[in-house]
């Protein structure tokens, strides 16, 4: 830059390499306009407000300039203003997450501060919790989650809970089904590969509802191949299934065995107690109903 340059609001940072000393050596383009309760010392400017310097002297050698540099306001008001961008841009992403996310919709919204805690189910939603806090050390270990137990115990919600709260930390996670795998993957032919990769390419898989996929020959041989192909993967995955650890331990089915082989290779299993929440509200809107037309 030449010397003879004119010094202006849009240049002045290029004359600013050696003022490390004042916050922060950012461009203002609003630097030249004093404010009430502005005062001058020294042959500076000074902020009113915060009495930061809004203007520095630069002496290097025989080059003697006076430049403007930002008060702690301004400074606070980028910081401030950076921080809500920022914010704004990262529930934005979010969102995108979410979208590509494949999660049913009814379980968008799913969130343990909205989670229903009883005796049965505290475990179950304590053993959730620290798995998105500790979710560093089950992502580099792989490993992941088994949440059983009969229908309506609160196992989908649960591992939506997982999904949100960690996509809220900007974590990609997928949240689908084997029927909806098995219902993708169908004529795909030579592309059923990029969809396996697809599924893959999430830090987190869930699985919903495992063992209410059809059971035939071509659904097992899929089923195992979505999990072998996780646990190769080195990435964790959480699967949900009404089916009882006992039996899946216990099966004779070879081809069954292998799945839950594979599963309980990487999954810690973690029992839903309790009565059906579905039945509850079923009860109680049917109480609402008869009182209605009582």
């Amino acid at each position: 830059m030449m010397a003879t340059e004119k010094l202006t609001s849009q240049n002045w940072w290029r004359y600013s390499m050696d003022v490390t000393g004042y916050l922060p050596i950012e461009q203002s383009k609003n630097a030249e306009n004093v404010k009430d309760g502005d005062y001058q010392k020294d042959g500076l400017w000074y902020c009113g407000v915060c009495h930061r310097p809004k203007q520095h002297r630069i002496e290097l050698g025989s080059f003697k300039r006076i430049v403007w540099c930002i008060c702690q306001c301004d400074a606070d008001r980028l910081q401030e203003r950076k921080e809500k961008d920022d914010y704004e841009e990262r529930m934005r992403y979010v969102q995108r997450l979410k979208m590509a996310s494949c999660m049913p919709r009814d379980c968008m919204e799913a969130s343990f501060s909205e989670y229903r805690v009883r005796k049965e189910n505290e475990k179950a939603f304590n053993i959730a919790k620290r798995y998105v806090e500790r979710f560093g050390t089950m992502k580099q270990e792989a490993q992941g989650l088994l949440l059983y137990g009969p229908l309506g115990t609160g196992k989908s919600y649960t591992a939506a809970c997982i999904a949100n709260a960690l996509m809220e930390q900007s974590v990609p996670v997928i949240m689908t089904s084997f029927v909806e795998i098995l219902k993708d993957i169908q004529g795909r032919g030579s592309k059923e590969a990029e969809y396996m990769d697809a599924l893959n390419a999430a830090t987190l898989l869930i699985i919903d509802d495992l063992g209410a996929e059809r059971d035939s020959a071509y659904a097992v041989e899929k089923v195992y191949s979505v999990i072998d192909r996780r646990v190769r993967s080195g990435k964790p995955m959480i699967l949900t299934t009404n089916l009882k650890v006992q039996d899946m331990v216990g099966c004779a089915d070879l081809s069954l065995r292998r799945i839950y082989d594979r599963i309980f290779e990487k999954c810690y299993p973690v029992e839903m107690l309790g009565t059906s929440f579905r039945l509850e509200e079923a009860a109680r809107r049917q109480a609402q109903m008869k009182m209605l037309f009582a």
